[in-house]
C-alpha cells in the first residue's frame, strides 16, 4: 500500500507539473518570433490621462494612433487614466486606471490575402498575457481554428474562446466576468480540470490552502455590476472599429492612412501595418432647391 501511495503521489505531481508547463509557459522575449512570421503589433486607439509602455529597457508614454511591436511589452495605466488598444489579430482591449499587463507572447502567422470579413481574425494567432493588477475589458474577433488566447492573473488562467469578458485582478482575488461567449477558467497550475464560464456568469478565484488549487466559484454577475462591466467591454469593441490591419512586403509602400510604427525592422517577409478607419458618417452638404425659396422682394 505504501508503494502504491508513493506511485500515486508521484503521478499527481507529474501531471500537475505538466499542466503547469502547458498553462503557465515561460516568459517569451520580444524577439522570440518565427523568421517567416510578421512581427505582431498593437494600435493605440484612445488614451485618457497617462499610460506607459515598456519595450525591453525602454519606457515611453503611449501615444494615440501609434503602433508598437507588442510581444514582450509591459503596458501600465496611471491613476485616473485609461486607454483602449487593438491587437493586430483584431482583438480590442480596454485598460482601466492603475492596470498593469505583460504581453508575454503574441505571435501571428502570415495574413490571409484579400480578406473580406474583418470580424474574423486575419490569421492564426497565439496570445498569452499576464494581468498583474487592475481591470481589462476584452472584445475578440472570431478566432480562427488553431488560435489560442490565454490571460493569466496571480490566481487564475482563462482560456478565451470569445467574445466579450472583463478581468479584474488584485493581490487577494481575481474576478473574471463573461459578457458574451464562453471561456474556460483554471484556478492556478494545480487546477487540472478547469471550469466553463458562460455569458452572464463570473468566476471568483481566491487563494486555496497550501498545496491545494485556488478556490473557484461560478456565479451570476450581480445586476448592479453587469452594466458597468458591459460598458468596459463595449469600449474595447469600439476600439476595434477604429483600425484594421493588413500586410505589405518589406520595403514596399503601403496604401491607406497608416499610423506611425515603432519598433523597427524584422526578418519576416511580411510587415503588419495599421490602417486607421475614416468615419463614413460625414454630414452631407445641404443643397436648397430654388423652388423652396420664398419669392424675392420686388426691386
Amino acid at each position: 500500500m505504501k508503494t502504491r501511495a508513493v506511485f500515486s503521489a508521484r503521478n499527481t505531481a507529474f501531471f500537475a507539473a505538466a499542466l503547469s508547463l502547458s498553462l503557465f509557459p515561460r516568459v517569451w522575449a520580444a524577439g522570440d518570433i518565427g523568421r517567416n512570421n510578421p512581427a505582431s503589433k498593437i494600435y493605440v486607439s484612445d488614451i485618457t490621462g497617462e499610460s506607459q509602455i515598456a519595450i525591453g529597457q525602454k519606457i515611453e508614454d503611449l501615444v494615440k494612433k501609434s503602433v508598437y511591436n507588442v510581444q514582450g511589452t509591459i503596458i501600465e495605466t496611471k491613476a485616473k487614466s485609461s486607454d483602449s488598444l487593438v491587437y493586430s489579430n483584431g482583438t480590442g482591449v480596454f485598460f482601466d486606471a492603475e492596470t498593469r499587463v505583460e504581453v508575454r507572447r503574441f505571435l501571428q502567422e502570415p495574413f490571409t490575402p484579400n480578406r473580406t470579413d474583418m470580424e474574423v481574425e486575419p490569421s492564426v494567432s497565439q496570445t498569452q498575457a499576464y494581468v498583474l493588477r487592475g481591470l481589462v475589458g476584452i472584445c475578440t474577433s472570431k478566432l480562427v481554428a488553431g488560435s489560442n488566447m490565454t490571460y493569466h492573473t496571480p490566481h487564475a488562467m482563462v482560456n478565451i474562446r470569445g467574445r466579450k469578458l472583463v478581468i479584474e485582478a488584485s493581490d487577494e482575488i481575481t474576478v473574471i466576468s463573461m459578457i458574451e461567449g464562453d471561456s474556460t477558467v483554471h484556478g492556478g497550475a494545480l487546477d487540472m480540470g478547469g471550469r466553463i464560464l458562460r455569458a452572464g456568469e463570473r468566476a471568483v478565484i481566491q487563494p486555496g490552502a497550501p498545496g491545494q488549487p485556488n478556490v473557484v466559484e461560478i456565479e451570476k454577475i450581480p445586476g448592479d455590476r453587469l452594466g458597468q462591466l458591459e460598458e468596459k467591454a463595449a469600449i474595447a469593441c469600439m476600439a476595434k472599429r477604429t483600425v484594421y490591419f493588413d500586410t505589405r512586403e518589406n520595403g514596399e509602400p503601403a496604401a491607406g492612412n497608416l499610423a506611425n510604427a515603432f519598433g523597427g525592422g524584422n526578418e519576416s517577409t511580411q510587415e503588419i501595418v495599421a490602417i486607421t478607419v475614416v468615419p463614413t458618417n460625414v454630414s452631407p452638404d445641404i443643397t436648397i432647391s430654388p423652388s423652396t425659396l420664398p419669392n424675392p422682394p420686388p426691386r
